[in-house]
C-alpha cells in the first residue's frame, strides 16, 4: 500500500515544464481573460461575412453620419451608426478586424521564422556570418519603426502586400537579436556539448537541441510584437499609406472621422476603441505568457 501511495505521489508531482507553464498562465486571471478577448477578435475576423449585418462597402448618403442606435436619430439596424458615406460602422469594424489580425499574424509569422533562422545560425556559427547579421540588425534598429515604415511605403506605394513586406523587413531583427543571444548561451550548455561528443552535426544541434529549448522565448517575443505591428499598421493606414479605401481598416476609419469629431464622434472613436481593446488584450496576454514561461518571475 505504501509503495502504491508513493508511486501515485511521484506521478502526481512529475509535471512537465510545459504543463507547469500553462498551469501558471491559467492561474493569471487577467492574462486568461485577455487571451479570451484576443481569441474573440480572431473568431470575429474569421466569421466576418456571417457576423456583419450589412455590406461594409455599401454607401447610403441618406444615412450620412447617422448616430448610433442609443442616440436620437439612430436605428437598431445600424447599432453603431454610419460614417460620412453612410456605410455601416459595425460592419466595417468587423471587416477591419480581419485586416488588423491578418497583417499582425502574417508579419509575426514571417518575421519570427526569418529572425529565428538567422539568429540561430549567427549565434551558433559565429565568425563572419555573426558579424554580418549583427551589423544589419544594428543598422535596422537605428531607424525609428514608424519613420522607417513611412519611408519605405512612400517608395513602394500603399497596399496590403506592400505593408506586410515593409513591416517584415523591419520586424525580423527583434526575434533575430533575442534568438542569437539565447543561442550564444545555449551553445555552451552541457546538452550541446554532449550532442557534439556524439558526433551530431551543426544543423541537428541547432534545430533539434537548441531551438526546442528557446522556443518558449520566441513565442513570448512574437506575441509581444503583434500588438506593436497592429499599431504601426493602423498608423500607416491613418496616414493614407497602408490599406487603401474602400477596404475597411481601423486606422483609415479613424482618419475618415477626424473632421467630424465634434459632430459625429462615433466615426473615429469606435475604431479607436477597437484598436485599444485588441492591443491592450494582446499586451496583457503576452505579459502573462512571459511571467508563466520565466520561472524567475514566478519565484
Amino acid at each position: 500500500m505504501s509503495t502504491l501511495l508513493t508511486g501515485g505521489a511521484t506521478r502526481a508531482t512529475a509535471e512537465s515544464p510545459l504543463a507547469g507553464n500553462l498551469r501558471a498562465f491559467a492561474g493569471n486571471g487577467a492574462a486568461l481573460l485577455s487571451l479570451v478577448v484576443v481569441i474573440g477578435f480572431a473568431l470575429v475576423a474569421a466569421a466576418a461575412p456571417l457576423l456583419a449585418p450589412h455590406d461594409p462597402y455599401a454607401s447610403d448618403l441618406l444615412r450620412r453620419l447617422q448616430p448610433p442606435a442609443w442616440m436620437e436619430g439612430g436605428e437598431r439596424a445600424f447599432p453603431l451608426g454610419c460614417d460620412a458615406l453612410g456605410r455601416d460602422i459595425l460592419s466595417r469594424l468587423i471587416y477591419g478586424t480581419r485586416v488588423s489580425m491578418f497583417i499582425g499574424v502574417a508579419v509575426v509569422l514571417a518575421a519570427t521564422v526569418i529572425g529565428t533562422l538567422l539568429g540561430l545560425v549567427a549565434g551558433f556559427r559565429r565568425g563572419a556570418i555573426d558579424v554580418a547579421v549583427s551589423r544589419v540588425v544594428d543598422v535596422l534598429l537605428g531607424f525609428p519603426y514608424l519613420i522607417f515604415a513611412i519611408g519605405l511605403m512612400a517608395v513602394m506605394g500603399p497596399g496590403l502586400a506592400n505593408i506586410i513586406l515593409v513591416l517584415v523587413v523591419k520586424e525580423w531583427v527583434l526575434p533575430c537579436r533575442v534568438v542569437r543571444a539565447e543561442t550564444l548561451a545555449a551553445r555552451e550548455m552541457e546538452y550541446v556539448e554532449a550532442a557534439r561528443a556524439l558526433g551530431d552535426g551543426g544543423a541537428h544541434i541547432m534545430f533539434r537541441e537548441i531551438l526546442p529549448n528557446i522556443l518558449s522565448t520566441v513565442v513570448v517575443v512574437a506575441t509581444f510584437r503583434m500588438a506593436s505591428i497592429i499599431i504601426v499598421e493602423a498608423s500607416l493606414s491613418f496616414l493614407g499609406l497602408g490599406v487603401q479605401p474602400p477596404m475597411p481598416s481601423w486606422g483609415s476609419m479613424v482618419a475618415d472621422g477626424r473632421q467630424f469629431l465634434l459632430d459625429a464622434w462615433w466615426v473615429s472613436t469606435l475604431p479607436g476603441l477597437a484598436i485599444l481593446a485588441l492591443v491592450l488584450a494582446i499586451n496583457v496576454a503576452s505579459q502573462g505568457l512571459r511571467d508563466a514561461f520565466d520561472p524567475g518571475l514566478r519565484a
